[in-house]
């Protein structure tokens, strides 16, 4: 056991009955709650896919395709259709384990707790030597396949990777906005961790930390909770990104992200919230109804590289924009918060990305949800509900 990040949070890590790994964050030391042993009778947890993407003793059920047409991997993990799903609250996997009920956390309570996800789209990687399978992977990054169209060359490589969960709360009726500033650096701090450990296992390109919230966005489980995937690959949308920076500094102008910001704190008008490290602002081709991103005032490409009173600070912004969200209709606003940060192997985004909070809401309005419309779905056109400027608006009026 010992200190993580500051001298605020102590991490312990232990072994799961099926071998998966469990790190538990407190926030005092001594708990002893990793030498507390899962009584469960669970089978081992496979390694990882096998050879041309196959399960060891299974079929090939989950693994990386192409798709040649778009120049994109997809991850296909049929496996994961009987995982569990909207359980009643005595039945809840997330809880700790207390009076008799045993769950994923053994713990009969906790702070923060980081485990490998019981059904993950991506597995294998593991900070312990790499096994035999994953010769067939080339170090980061992931080469484009060069073989037919139809299958791009790679029909059934293996879908490998990382998932975990990370469970913000020993509270089942908590959420996000409602934990403690301490509580929401406790839950950072451990973004940052599993960012830096994860970055280090082989095959390991990018790192996505990110919360799904409300049975509209799709959650499986109403605990407070989110998840880490660490992808094999430079996923789409950060390619968009690095891409488009690239450009505008061969165009002879700035940094894109720095000039975003300063641009959004000149304007002013889609500003919702800031302090001295941190802003937060409706991006003005906001896509969704209400979306914020959240950038610290001093360019980092990485959670890990953030300072010490970024990390205090982003907490108190975070809380308030998430509050805000909330209060916009007097009710729970489902949300999806994505962290954005640059990949492990690229040079030009390690140096010049910026690191920043995504969070949006598919609600529209009282009852009203955005699907995806046609031009949306099929050609990737977005089409707004709400016009930037009065979602800033509102969100600075949202108490």
């Amino acid at each position: 056991m010992g200190p993580v990040g500051s001298d605020q949070v102590w991490q312990s890590s232990a072994r799961l009955a099926d071998g998966r790994e469990i790190i538990y964050f407190d926030e005092s030391p001594g708990t002893g709650r990793a030498a507390i042993g899962d009584r469960r009778d669970l089978r081992p947890a496979a390694p990882g896919p096998g050879a041309s993407g196959q399960q060891p003793g299974g079929p090939a059920a989950s693994g990386l395709r192409w798709d040649a047409l778009a120049g994109e991997w997809v991850v296909v993990a049929a496996q994961r259709q009987d995982r569990t799903f909207l359980p009643p609250t005595e039945q809840c996997p997330l809880c700790p384990s207390r009076d008799g009920r045993l769950t994923e956390i053994p713990a009969p309570d906790y702070d923060v707790v980081v485990f490998e996800n019981r059904f993950p789209s991506l597995r294998g990687a593991s900070g312990s030597p790499a096994a035999a399978w994953q010769d067939e992977l080339t170090s980061p990054p992931l080469p484009v396949p060069g073989g037919p169209p139809e299958t791009g060359g790679v029909p059934g490589r293996p879908a490998f990777g990382r998932c975990e969960v990370v469970v913000f709360t020993s509270d089942h009726e908590g959420s996000f906005a409602g934990l403690t500033p301490r509580r929401a650096r406790t839950v950072l701090e451990a973004w940052t961790d599993r960012t830096t450990s994860l970055t280090a296992m082989t095959g390991i390109e990018q790192v996505y930390c990110f919360e799904n919230r409300g049975e509209e966005i799709g959650v499986t489980l109403h605990h407070p909770h989110g998840q880490i995937y660490g992808f094999p690959f430079v996923t789409p949308r950060t390619r968009a990104m690095i891409s488009q920076a690239k450009e505008h500094a061969a165009a002879g102008r700035g940094n894109l992200f720095d000039e975003l910001v300063a641009g959004e704190l000149a304007a002013g008008t889609r500003v919702v919230s800031r302090n001295e490290y941190w802003c937060a602002f409706v991006p003005a081709a906001a896509r969704w109804p209400y979306e914020v991103l959240l950038f610290p005032a001093q360019r980092v490409a990485t959670m890990p590289e953030l300072s010490e009173p970024a990390r205090a600070a982003f907490c108190d912004l975070y809380l308030d924009v998430l509050r805000r969200l909330d209060a916009l209709f007097g009710l729970p606003m489902p949300y999806i918060a994505a962290w954005h940060q640059a990949p492990a192997s690229d040079e030009f985004a390690r140096r010049e990305f910026g690191l920043h909070l995504q969070l949006f809401s598919i609600r529209r309005a009282p009852g009203k949800l955005k699907y995806l419309a046609g031009t949306e779905s099929g050609m990737g056109v977005w089409i707004g509900d709400v016009l930037p400027e009065e979602a800033a608006d509102r969100l600075r009026g949202a108490r």
